[in-house]
């Protein structure tokens, strides 16, 4: 994968196998839903009950063509994952997690740059695209300092498919942030 020392000597990075698909989806649940989640800052426990992912579907991104999933470790244990996937011209960057008592010290903003370069220089995109929550400002307004903008294209949030969540409020839709990766 990508042989660059990190940044914080105790965080390797690596893709996912299918192996990893149960402690993924616990990190991912750890950091949007439930009372545990509230430890951190990403949490969407107010907006959403339910799941945020479960094994299918992290497998799908484990085993998709033109995806991976990176896994962030410390001490052999996942404490973040993001999944980038190569959609022609640009890449798409989404379950991105990030254990809630990891979160606050830099292991997001080393995250997301690895991302970037990743995509940059492996398969050459020029963008990122990104999806996320329009209602959840505090985490848009983090993505814009680091270089995101808001293009105003939303696509609704599936309601009725619980694969996703259990909507608390009747006005969840995504929308589409973009970042130029030069």
């Amino acid at each position: 994968m990508d042989t660059a020392p990190p940044q914080d000597a105790r965080e390797t990075y690596r893709d996912a196998v299918e192996a990893d698909v149960p402690a993924l989806v616990a990190l991912v649940e750890s950091a949007y839903r439930g009372d545990a989640s509230r430890a951190g800052w990403t949490t969407e426990a107010d907006i959403l009950d339910g799941q945020r992912t479960d094994p299918d579907g992290v497998r799908a991104v484990i085993t998709a063509p033109g995806s991976r999933l990176v896994v962030v470790e410390r001490d052999g244990a996942p404490v973040a994952c993001c999944q980038l996937e190569h959609r022609g011209d640009v890449a798409y960057f989404g379950m991105f997690a990030v254990r809630p008592g990891a979160q606050g010290g830099g292991l997001g903003r080393r995250v997301l740059a690895r991302a970037e370069r990743l995509a940059r220089e492996e398969w050459g995109v020029r963008e990122m695209h990104m999806t996320v929550i329009s209602v959840r400002e505090e985490l848009i307004a983090w993505y814009e300092r680091r270089g995101y903008r808001r293009t105003g294209r939303m696509t609704p949030f599936p309601y009725g498919d619980e694969r996703f969540g259990v909507p608390r409020r009747d006005d969840l839709e995504f929308e589409l942030l973009v970042k130029e990766l030069g």
